[in-house]
């Protein structure tokens, strides 16, 4: 489950958070942001970071991009394991 959380009453439309997602978890409906694919979310913060009214917060540093930018440097690979099986080499990133 994702740790992302989002308080309309407190967006403002800009859509920052929309250009900074590389999942495409938001879309801007009626004049304010939605989550439209939570479970898209790899909690890297970068929506929560860039949006300047707080109406979107993360715990960046728990999801799968931890996992990844992590094993990155340190040189060890990723430690994500959503949906990776023996048989299945694929993750959720």
């Amino acid at each position: 489950m994702s740790s992302l959380a989002l308080d309309q009453t407190r967006c403002r439309g800009c859509g920052i958070c929309l250009q900074v997602c590389p999942h495409a978890v938001l879309t801007m409906k009626t004049e304010r942001v939605e989550i439209v694919d939570i479970d898209a979310c790899m909690e890297c913060g970068a929506c929560s970071l860039n949006c300047a009214f707080g109406a979107i917060t993360v715990s960046a540093g728990v999801g799968c991009a931890y996992a990844i930018l992590n094993g990155m440097l340190r040189g060890t690979g990723s430690a994500c394991a959503c949906g990776a099986t023996p048989e299945n080499k694929t993750n959720c990133c």
